[in-house]
């Protein structure tokens, strides 16, 4: 939910955009207004005609289409056509002027930006990447080969030139700032990863983003074990530490080598490790018609295996038939995307929020 004075305060300065795209093209409209407007009052006054056979002669003229004469023209009228010709020529000579001063200035390439920015605020379901060093680098491929849609935060210009390389949708903006969140779509996206080389700067986004959505799902990358303390402090769903991670992988590989090549079997296949936090609303959880794994029969109907499931600070793995759901638990299922997306279908409103953490 995003609070009231950051959503005002974007929408302010949408309009101060819109403004400032729009305030250079004022000047050639009202010209143009001002042109037609008098030259149909200078044919109504020397030819006599209604109001609309003068705007059509008027338009007729600058457009220099040349149908002809409504009716012959009098002396008069052949005075004010060589005027509203002298005018709109003018008027043309203006617009091109203001166009080249435009494009020297850079006002295209802001328009463009402000047409990429509103496509980024009708995205849905993507994940956000705050940095583009290494560790966003490699997040984005990983991401890429998901299919999931992605936006990038970058400050960096040449990090910026290098993400759109790879097709990625990048805002050249200071991730730690409220307004380049809003922007980004954090009230759509289904995650964001703190990526950033500093870790006040990561601490700076989770607790930015954790105050303007609170039930964002936030990955923080840390340095250091207290970094990682304090982020989980200010709100970061899942922390990561690069040098601990790799150390725990290389652990894993040289203690148990199979279930490490499992992982990247399936890194590499179509199924994905996905979870499923279960609704706290008994109102729609019990619209469930059984509560038992065996009764649900979602191994059965949908293909998707339920591998573990986390209840408080309990976790039940490999759960048998007989285990009943309950309200707030957070199953872990795999399967493939198709699986998965029918096993939400069979809880329904059971779900609350659901996310993949392998793939």
């Amino acid at each position: 939910m995003i609070t009231k004075q950051p959503k005002k305060h974007l929408e302010s300065l949408r309009s101060i955009k819109l403004s400032r795209f729009t305030k250079p093209w004022l000047g050639p409209l009202v010209a143009l207004t001002s042109l037609i407007i008098l030259g149909a009052i200078g044919y109504g006054l020397t030819e006599g005609w209604e109001f609309s056979e003068c705007l059509w002669m008027v338009l007729l003229t600058i457009s220099t289409l040349g149908f002809g004469d409504i009716e012959p023209l009098t002396y008069g009228g052949r005075i004010v056509t060589v005027l509203i010709i002298g005018g709109g020529l003018v008027v043309v000579q203006i617009t091109i002027k203001r166009a080249l001063l435009l494009a020297e200035s850079g006002y295209f390439h802001q328009v463009r930006e402000l047409r990429f920015r509103r496509r980024m605020r009708r995205m849905q379901n993507h994940v956000i990447i705050c940095g583009y060093g290494r560790i966003g680098q490699e997040i984005g491929e990983q991401l890429l080969k998901e299919g999931v849609e992605i936006l990038v935060i970058e400050n960096e210009p040449s990090r910026k030139a290098s993400a759109e390389a790879k097709g990625l949708k990048v805002l050249l903006a200071d991730a730690t700032l409220d307004e380049s969140l809003l922007m980004a779509g954090l009230n759509q996206c289904q995650s964001l990863v703190a990526a950033l080389p500093s870790n006040a700067a990561n601490l700076y986004v989770v607790l930015s983003a954790k105050s303007l959505r609170p039930d964002c799902r936030l990955i923080a990358r840390a340095e250091s074990e207290e970094a990682a303390y304090k982020l989980k402090l200010a709100g970061a769903t899942a922390v990561v530490s690069p040098y601990i991670a790799a150390g725990r992988t290389m652990a894993s590989t040289a203690l148990r080598p199979l279930a490490v090549d499992f992982m990247d079997l399936l890194a590499g296949s179509n199924c994905e490790i996905e979870e499923l936090r279960l609704t706290k609303d008994l109102n729609k959880f019990q619209r469930l018609k059984d509560r038992s794994l065996s009764g649900l029969e979602l191994g059965r109907k949908s293909g998707a295996m339920v591998l573990a499931i986390r209840d408080g600070s309990d976790l039940i793995t490999n759960p048998g038939g007989e285990i009943e759901l309950s309200p707030g638990q957070l199953l872990v299922a795999l399967g493939s995307k198709d699986q998965l997306s029918y096993l939400r279908r069979l809880l329904g409103e059971a779900i609350e929020t659901y996310g993949s953490i392998s793939s």
